[in-house]
């Protein structure tokens, strides 16, 4: 699957390129270039790559489905041409004439729409033809098995699944593929239909049966995978690190553990804080601290301490929208508070009192998007009542979150409410990704401009 990315990341860059080049040619007789073309390129290889990073073009799911796979390219020319054209007004405008940057991204669209039209056809045929193919034999008949079946045949080109081996105490269904013989005579097996790929399917308690099979498959050359059965111990999705050549296994996905995901995150907060305290925040905080002033004599934007990442606690910043109280560190707003002033009614209603948050962002306490950060007697005691509560500190809290445009904001009313959101929490924490980050920013203005009914 890797390689296959490869192939078509590769065959995308090289028509792109090729097109781009032929237009060099043909309108430098008309349009004098005034730009270094090793510029030209450089821009126009950048923003073909982000396109693809934004619209997740060579991710596995769009690859190995036709329809996913036009559908997602035709997403990715939608967003290239955006950055383009953007990036065009400042650059190419100086080389090219509007109208011929416009009719160079439609040729480039055409010739990238038949380029993976080519590419699905040679794809499918290839795999139809089984050119190449290894021959596998499952060891073991069982739900892992079957899995492993599934994602084999939709996986990869270059394989073909013979069969399985496995006791007769051990299947109690119709199998998709022949039982071709027991645990005992698997290299017979082998040796019999010209396998050259075994995958062993068993319980870690078959340690040494799996140990003595390798060793059989590498004398008779035979390559020997193990697709160890985790699902005795744990039902998760687990990710596989190797520390060298020692494997270590985690028991949550965690995207933002891997340093350029984190590094993404982080550049994309900034550019977005700074475009929002540059646009929005300048002229907001003095606006909103006039009617805060005029409404209550007190502070304009409000401190209180929240868990932060690691559950280390952090001074989160509000514009004030309650009354001075003595129970604001530790009694959550409900509908109709009393403590909630006029204004501050119309601010939480808008979720205007959010935005000094960016200025949390900012300071590296929170992200624009993650779990929203409780404050700390509510950490305290839901962590010991919901399971895997603390797993929603691993990473940043955010401004907005996945748990909150599904609709999870507001008064927390009873243990189940707070038990959803903090599985909409960890799903992102399992499933971060910067396309999530964006759908989650977009729902949110959507939500505010709606209006929503749990803003209290």
């Amino acid at each position: 699957m890797k390689n296959l990315k490869l192939i078509l990341m590769l065959v995308d860059l090289v028509l792109v390129n090729l097109t781009f080049s032929l237009l060099s040619v043909w309108y430098s007789l008309y349009y004098p270039a005034h730009i270094p073309v090793f510029n030209q390129f450089a821009i126009l290889n950048l923003v073909w790559l982000s396109a693809a990073m934004v619209c997740n073009i060579y991710d596995e799911k769009y690859i190995l489905s036709p329809a996913s796979r036009l559908n997602c390219s035709g997403k990715s020319w939608v967003v290239f041409f955006l950055f383009f054209s953007l990036i065009s007004v400042y650059f190419f405008r100086q080389a090219w004439p509007l109208p011929a940057i416009l009719a160079a991204l439609l040729l480039l669209h055409l010739v990238l729409f038949a380029g993976r039209l080519a590419s699905g056809i040679v794809f499918n045929f290839y795999r139809s033809k089984h050119f190449h193919a290894h021959k596998i034999l499952i060891v073991g008949y069982n739900e892992l098995s079957v899995q492993l079946v599934t994602r084999l045949e939709a996986d990869n080109i270059n394989k073909k699944i013979v069969g399985y081996c496995e006791d007769e105490s051990g299947v109690h269904e119709l199998s998709r593929y022949p039982i071709l013989g027991n645990r005992h005579h698997v290299m017979e097996v082998c040796m019999q239909y010209g396998i050259t790929e075994i995958y062993a399917t068993v319980t870690p308690d078959n340690t040494a049966y799996v140990e003595a099979l390798a060793r059989q498959a590498e004398q008779h050359c035979v390559r020997f995978k193990i697709v160890p059965n985790m699902g005795v111990y744990m039902n998760k999705h687990t990710e596989v690190q190797y520390l060298q050549e020692i494997p270590v296994i985690s028991l949550q996905k965690e995207p933002l553990q891997h340093v350029n995901n984190r590094i993404i995150k982080r550049l994309f907060d900034i550019v977005f804080s700074l475009l929002v305290l540059i646009m929005v925040i300048s002229w907001l905080i003095p606006l909103v601290a006039v009617f805060i002033w005029l409404e209550t004599r007190g502070k304009i934007i409000f401190l209180q301490k929240r868990s932060g990442a690691n559950n280390i606690p952090f001074h989160i910043r509000k514009f004030r929208s309650m009354h001075v109280n003595d129970g604001s560190d530790h009694i959550q707003a409900q509908k109709n508070d009393e403590r909630i002033t006029r204004i501050g009614r119309l601010l939480r209603s808008t979720s205007l009192d959010e935005f000094p948050q960016f200025l949390n962002v900012l300071r590296g306490d929170m992200s624009i998007v993650g779990p929203r950060p409780h404050m700390l007697k509510h950490t305290d005691e839901y962590s010991q009542l919901i399971e895997k509560y603390m797993v929603r500190q691993f990473i940043k809290p955010g401004i907005t979150g996945w748990a909150q445009v599904h609709g999870y904001r507001g008064e927390t009313k009873n243990i189940r409410q707070m038990q959803k959101r903090i599985e909409y929490d960890i799903w992102y924490v399992e499933n971060w990704s910067l396309k999530t980050d964006v759908n989650i920013i977009c729902k949110t203005v959507y939500n505010v401009l709606k209006g929503e009914e749990n803003a209290c």
